[in-house]
């Protein structure tokens, strides 16, 4: 499912160039490195027109780098870039790992295939003893996961096969049985006994949220690894952040309003604009995950009819969180599939993360700027 963007705010080129403090020359420089977009004008042809919030962000970007204290302060809150990476890139609305489409991994690959791909090597079936899982509900997945992450990994296991008993243990933490060779899009499709439409839905799910850059649960996990602690505590660093609702918990969030809805319940205009996952930082066109996952369910009419009124209300199109909600409602799977599916598939990403900070050899120790309490 596809819906349509908010309309751009364009403005003209006096405009766009007296905002930035550049002439029109350096306007269409910009352009050029297609730091602004530009637009043919509706009215006239041989006119462009600018995207205001392009134009916005750079006089933003400018003021941060004159003062580098501001920099500092907002680089940790969407700001300017904090770290060097080779795994994840967002460019252009669109999500690259390792210089490939997300999107376009997501038709056919499965979330082990991303998992090579994003840490440069094959994974190996690992002869570690798993130990089983304490139960089978989803709700319960971020204990179990930290549980069996605790194991300590067998001393002559390769970091090939390392890494994937890592990925197989946080995806048994929440299905009761510990995955063998077969694909754990596969494992969890047959612990859930539910149909293949559903396997594949779980496939390009995982493969979707097997990482996104620099987010909160990647930076845990890069802060952990800097300091030498093993592939495993780090794991746990990440699956810590994950389950805020500012992060993965989000999709609890996205799931009580629909039910919310579902049950008749009459929500107010101003909270439906708001509602959680019609809007990415990153994605002000749109969160390609949502609608790559979302195209070809299988949805209820009435999550349709919903997904439609928010997004006409408030302009964005529906994120990953979203998505992941669709998937476990239009298949009936149990309730907490979406925060699992957000959780294993990422495992992936973190475990490159994780790998690539501990060879970068540098400790991540930010500066903190001391400012008096005002209840001191």
């Amino acid at each position: 499912m596809r819906t349509t963007a908010a309309p751009l705010d364009l403005i003209s080129a006096p405009e766009a160039s007296h905002r930035l403090g550049i002439s029109p020359a350096s306007l269409y420089a910009y352009v050029s490195r297609g730091l602004v977009r530009s637009f043919a004008s509706p009215h006239d042809p041989r006119q462009r027109l600018y995207a205001a919030e392009d134009v916005d962000a750079l006089v933003k970007r400018r003021t941060r780098m004159r003062r580098p204290t501001v920099a500092a302060a907002t680089a940790l809150d969407w700001g300017l870039p904090v770290l060097q990476t080779s795994i994840t890139q967002i460019k252009d609305g669109q999500l690259f790992y390792r210089g490939v489409d997300a999107a376009s991994l997501a038709a056919h690959a499965t979330l082990e295939d991303v998992a090579g791909l994003l840490l440069g090597f094959t994974l190996q079936p690992s002869s570690h003893r798993f130990p089983a899982p304490d139960t089978n509900n989803p709700r319960d997945f971020i204990g179990n996961a930290i549980r069996l992450l605790s194991t300590p990994a067998s001393k002559s296991e390769t970091l090939a096969c390392e890494t994937s008993a890592i990925l197989r243990l946080v995806a048994a933490a929440s299905t009761g049985s510990v995955p063998k060779s077969r694909p754990l899009h596969e494992h969890f499709r047959s612990a859930w006994k539910v149909a293949p439409a559903a396997g594949e839905a779980i496939r390009r799910a995982l493969v979707l949220c097997a990482d996104h850059e620099l987010s909160a649960s990647a930076f845990a996990v890069r802060v952990a690894a800097s300091t030498g602690a093993t592939l495993r505590n780090s794991m746990i660093a990440g699956l810590a952040a994950l389950s805020g609702p500012l992060h993965g918990g989000a999709t609890e969030i996205v799931r009580a309003f629909f039910e919310e809805c579902e049950r008749g319940k009459s929500i107010d205009t101003a909270r439906i604009k708001s509602a959680a996952g019609f809007h990415h930082p990153l994605y002000p066109e749109g969160d390609p995950r949502g609608a790559a996952l979302i195209d070809g369910l299988p949805l209820r009419e009435g999550d349709r009819a919903i997904m439609d009124r928010i997004a006409k209300a408030s302009g964005g199109q529906p994120t990953i969180d979203v998505a992941l909600v669709m998937v476990e409602r239009a298949f009936s799977l149990p309730k907490g599939a979406a925060f699992v599916l957000f959780g294993t598939g990422r495992t992936a990403g973190w475990l490159a993360h994780a790998i690539e900070q501990r060879a970068q050899g540098t400790l991540i120790r930010p500066r903190a700027q001391y400012v008096l309490s005002e209840t001191a």
